[in-house]
């Protein structure tokens, strides 16, 4: 398979939406699909999606389409979701009890190990089954397990110190949620930061140009 290492950040921000949609094609029992097709459920064109496609590789057969299951699996490997990634969450806070509960690491590659606190009424305690350690011990675990990443989702006050500690400690990358942006002190660390604000704004402009193209029609 070809590999471009020169890959636009809106194509690979797309890749996870093509695994996301050929999943729930195969779930639906779906066993080829044409660009077309694949477009007009993710709202992009055929030419878009075998734009993208091509920058990793040829995937499918003209006139046929693709397989779902391969292109699913080769979307999949492209990703890395099957290289074992292990991640640690650090605050136990509201939202990051939210995510331990209800988000399918397994699914997306991620083995989740451990979550990190200082309250002692969590320490020592378990949320879905995964134990609260003290952050106080962050360091030497993250040594000991050679973790991937850290899921941040302390509050704003700490979210620089505790992200300094994961990137000392050696971890590849920071899934960020405290809506802070982190200054990077390694250049081999990728910080990947969630704004809910952001979301929301897109989706406040979106609606108001729906509301100002319906008052002038």
């Amino acid at each position: 398979m070809k590999r471009n290492t020169k890959v636009s950040t809106a194509v690979i921000r797309r890749l996870p939406r093509y695994y996301r949609q050929l999943s729930e094609l195969q779930a639906a029992g779906v066993v080829r699909i044409s660009s077309s097709a694949l477009g007009r459920s993710m709202g992009l064109t055929a030419s878009q999606i075998r734009q993208d496609l091509f920058c990793f590789g040829e995937f499918g057969q003209q006139g046929y389409g693709y397989k779902v299951d391969l292109l699913k699996e080769e979307i999949g490997e492209i990703l890395g979701i099957s290289q074992g990634h292990t991640l640690i969450v650090v605050g136990t806070g509201n939202l990051g009890r939210a995510i331990i509960r209800n988000f399918r690491f397994s699914a997306n590659g991620f083995r989740l190990l451990a979550a990190f606190d200082v309250d002692p009424a969590v320490v020592g305690t378990e949320i879905a089954g995964i134990p609260v350690r003290h952050a106080g011990g962050l360091e030497d675990f993250v040594a000991a397990h050679s973790v991937d990443v850290g899921l941040l989702t302390v509050p704003i006050a700490a979210a620089q110190q505790m992200g300094d500690r994961l990137m000392a400690a050696g971890v590849r990358g920071i899934w960020n949620f405290t809506n802070y942006e982190l200054t990077c002190t390694r250049q081999d660390v990728v910080v990947e930061s969630v704004h809910f604000s952001d979301s929301l704004l897109t989706l406040s402009y979106l609606i108001s140009q729906r509301e100002d193209m319906e008052g002038n029609q």
